[in-house]
């Protein structure tokens, strides 16, 4: 498969249409906490990961994160592209006006003046569009990715924005696809470790946290997750002192209904953290769906 342009040339990622959310987005900018800087970056970062693996990018390469379909962008130059995250039907249609579907997890060529268009996802919330030499948007604080909640970042993409694409990396892809992940079946359950304040709570919250499902309600996007179940009733009155806070923290407000924080989560919190799910289960959680119910597993091992 040849590169996609020569040399030097510039090539774009010309956006038509963006569904409900297209994003920007990286691995973020980690280390700038004590700066009032979250990181911020791909929500399912495992899946961004993947994108670029198949085009043989740098697994920090920017890329679009794609909320429940609906994208359609047009190739500038000729372009090699993947999709990862949320599986979902893609079709292209060449400047002849043919048309043909395009696999997930797999590489696949955009010539110049093609439409790939995005529908909605099967099952998941959130895919990944990834171009080889991926987006060469303007980083701001060394990365990428758009925080919804601060306001940083590249803008959001609207239709008639032009992404700029990098120059391929010197490796090339050395698969072509990778096996996709069928359908999930049954309710989702997520890892959880004790959180810093569960001693905030009456003796049997974390068991029940960990015992009954929740459910993911509409009041919820990148900054977090917002559920309901039952509720965790609180042994201490009164609040906390902003603290530092992490993906996947649960914070549990006086209602007792659980927060589940993402990637956009602000960087303290003063309401008690119960649990935090761990790291390898915030790309699952990433993906929950309004309406979709999730249960939590205590789980004492951390890697």
């Amino acid at each position: 498969m040849a590169e996609p342009a020569p040399p030097g040339a510039r090539r774009f990622l010309e956006v038509l249409a963006t569904g409900p959310l297209a994003t920007v987005q990286d691995l973020g900018r980690p280390g700038r906490g004590a700066l009032g800087v979250g990181r911020s970056g791909a929500a399912d970062r495992g899946a961004l990961r993947l994108a670029n693996r198949l085009l043989a990018n740098p697994g920090d390469a920017a890329a679009l994160e794609v909320t429940l379909g609906g994208l359609q962008v047009r190739a500038r130059g000729e372009l090699l592209v993947a999709l990862a995250g949320a599986p979902c039907p893609a079709t292209v249609t060449g400047p002849d006006g043919r048309s043909r579907v395009i696999g997930h997890q797999s590489v696949e060529r955009l010539p110049d003046g093609a439409t790939l268009r995005l529908g909605v996802p099967r099952h998941g919330l959130r895919t990944y569009l990834a171009v080889r030499g991926g987006l060469d948007v303007p980083p701001v604080l060394g990365s990428r990715a758009t925080d919804v909640l601060a306001g940083l970042g590249p803008a959001r993409p609207e239709p008639g924005s032009l992404l700029p694409v990098g120059p391929p990396p010197r490796r090339f892809p050395v698969v072509d696809q990778v096996p996709a992940p069928g359908p999930p079946s049954g309710t989702p359950v997520l890892a959880v470790l004790p959180g810093p304040r569960d001693d905030w709570f009456v003796p049997d919250a974390l068991r029940l946290l960990c015992s009954a499902a929740y459910e993911v309600t509409v009041d919820s996007n990148r900054v977090g997750i917002r559920l309901r179940g039952p509720e965790l009733v609180r042994a201490r009155d009164g609040e906390l002192p902003p603290e530092g806070m992490v993906p996947g923290a649960l914070q549990v407000p006086p209602a007792g209904q659980p927060t589940l924080f993402l990637a956009d989560h602000p960087i303290t919190g003063g309401y008690p953290v119960i649990a935090v799910v761990t790291a390898r289960d915030v790309d699952l959680a990433a993906q929950l769906r309004p309406g979709q119910r999730v249960r939590f597993r205590l789980c004492l091992d951390a890697r």
